[in-house]
């Protein structure tokens, strides 16, 4: 896995995206981030803060429905004394998105009574929605504005270019292309990534990533490794090791019997990102 994320994967639209943010901050009077409530330490751009300083906040903790409770409640908390407002959703079902301009609205209120008093009533409120690949911000865009606004998919990059969308209620979006930093200075963020899918599968090896997640799970949630393909007592087995048993729990055989570990690997990096293994943060607390 260490030389795995050492693979150039900083592409150049990235780069151009980056410019793009700096360049249009001057058009918005907030800044929305979307998060993977999965992984809300590692889903946040740690270039953001600095890319947007002055700007109000919001905060969305997208995923909620796939995420430990708990765990969100505690980065709820942690966000909200940070100064930013935060929004708790799920865009599969709609769940917190309709407050969103509410959101906005009274975030900005001195604004508002600012450009009412100066006659400008009617002008809108601009936000731009920021967020790493993949974490669901297309998606969001389009539940907030009720209609296919924004190109959603499970792939990462796709959102390339920069849009004006209407959000309703006097509020309109920019949506901007996903936005990753060049390095991963830590391992593990590297990793949260690639397990949610917000770095391209085709540059990690299927079978080391899916190993790392059987260790991540057996040390968060052992029972979510026993409750999906029955494997007793995961303690003390490593993360090859409990990939082998789930390829065997399922039948993924090759020729004279031998797990079939990278198509078992696929299967549960799919089982995961489709929340298949239950409510799970793989991020600790901000606290700790």
């Amino acid at each position: 896995m260490e030389e795995a994320m050492n693979i150039q994967w900083f592409p150049g639209h990235m780069a151009k995206a980056r410019r793009m943010v700096a360049e249009n901050l001057k058009l918005v009077d907030a800044v929305c981030e979307v998060i993977d409530a999965r992984v809300p330490r590692s889903s946040r751009n740690p270039e953001i803060d600095e890319l947007t300083a002055g700007k109000p906040r919001i905060i969305v903790l997208n995923r909620v429905d796939q995420a430990d409770p708990a765990r969100t409640k505690l980065w709820s908390e942690y966000f909200r004394a940070g100064g930013a407002r935060v929004l708790e959703t799920d865009c599969r079902t709609g769940r917190g998105v309709d407050a969103f301009t509410g959101v906005v609205r009274q975030l900005l209120r001195d604004r508002l009574d600012a450009w009412r008093a100066k006659g400008q009533v009617g002008k809108p409120l601009r936000v731009m929605v920021l967020g790493i690949p993949n974490v669901g911000k297309s998606s969001f865009i389009n539940k907030v504005a009720k209609r296919r606004a924004a190109e959603a998919s499970d792939r990462p990059g796709v959102t390339r270019g920069k849009q004006w969308i209407s959000a309703g209620n006097g509020v309109e979006l920019l949506d901007t292309p996903g936005l990753l930093w060049p390095r991963f200075d830590d391992r593990t963020v590297g990793e949260n990534l690639a397990f949610t899918g917000a770095v391209r599968d085709e540059i990690l090896d299927a079978e080391t990533l899916g190993a790392r997640l059987c260790d991540r799970l057996r040390d968060i949630c052992p029972g979510a490794l026993t409750a999906r393909f029955g494997i007793e007592e995961p303690q003390g087995k490593t993360g090859p090791e409990l990939l082998e048993l789930c390829a065997r729990r399922r039948g993924f055989l090759v020729s004279g019997g031998e797990p079939d570990t990278e198509r078992m690997a696929r299967v549960l990096l799919d089982e995961f990102r489709g929340g298949k293994l239950g409510r799970l943060t793989l991020d600790s607390g901000p606290e700790e």
